[in-house]
């Protein structure tokens, strides 16, 4: 049983400015001097939390995905943030991970948020994404899903264990609605019997909307072990898998959870 390293990065999103962005989490990523598996970037973390779809969208070879893919490289790990991708015509709020062998996986975001548009905006996905590291199965999610445990269901059987030990919902969350961005994560965390961590940004954005971080990592119990506050920070974290598996293994109440199949 390994344990997982994993280092989240809150920081000050410039309003639609992609060269800046990148420059600023290259400054951030340099403080990251110990080995981790997985860097947490925050939603839209190269151009902020825009609508500005046609003027901000790269396809999959565009110079963030290659950014992303050199610094997974460098610093051999996991890198996962969204951007604004467009593929066949459609736009989409994408999560992309960039692992140190140079492939990528991917997870659209799921539900919209329809107070800003972004569902006349965006086409939103079907598919829950599970990545593996180090035997650690993760389930990356994007802001909004995070109201909606359904989708963020973990579920287990005998044949294959559970569907993930750890979900992060990386998110420009504003600062007026703090209370359910730092309960929600640990209704998650407690009845999907898994850690959570979420990655948010700080700062005001391009429309005047405040954002006050918070970002959190919690574990299995639903006790917080980790909170970034406010401030712009790259905190490395160890995730015990025996204190998971422990958990599990004297209290497992996955065994007694009712069955149901998401559909379209």
């Amino acid at each position: 049983m390994q344990d997982l390293t994993i280092s989240l990065v809150q920081a000050d999103l410039l309003w639609e400015d992609k060269k800046a962005n990148l420059s600023q989490f290259d400054r951030l990523l340099s403080q990251i001097t110990e080995p981790t598996d997985l860097i947490i970037l925050p939603e839209m973390f190269n151009t902020g939390f825009s609508m500005q779809a046609t003027a901000l969208a790269e396809d999959m070879s565009g110079p963030t995905i290659q950014w992303m893919l050199e610094n997974a490289r460098q610093y051999k790990a996991t890198i996962i943030g969204s951007m604004i991708i467009v593929e066949n015509e459609n736009y989409f709020n994408r999560l992309i991970a960039a692992h140190p062998d140079q492939t990528l996986n991917h997870y659209d975001k799921r539900h919209l948020f329809r107070m800003a548009n972004e569902h006349l905006t965006f086409y939103p996905g079907s598919r829950v994404l599970t990545l593996e590291i180090k035997g650690w199965k993760i389930r990356p999610l994007v802001c909004y899903d995070l109201r909606f445990p359904v989708w963020s269901r973990n579920r287990y059987n005998k044949e294959d264990g559970w569907s993930y030990d750890l979900a992060v919902y990386v998110a420009n969350w504003p600062a007026a609605r703090t209370i359910p961005w730092k309960t929600l994560p640990v209704a998650r965390a407690i009845e999907n019997q898994a850690y959570i961590t979420t990655v948010n940004r700080i700062g005001t954005d391009g429309m005047g909307i405040a954002y006050s971080g918070d970002s959190q990592v919690i574990n299995s119990y639903g006790e917080v072990v980790a909170s970034l506050y406010d401030t712009e920070t790259v905190q490395t974290i160890v995730l015990s898998r025996a204190s998971l598996e422990k958990h599990r293994s004297v209290f497992p109440v996955g065994w007694d959870a009712d069955l149901f199949q998401i559909s379209d």
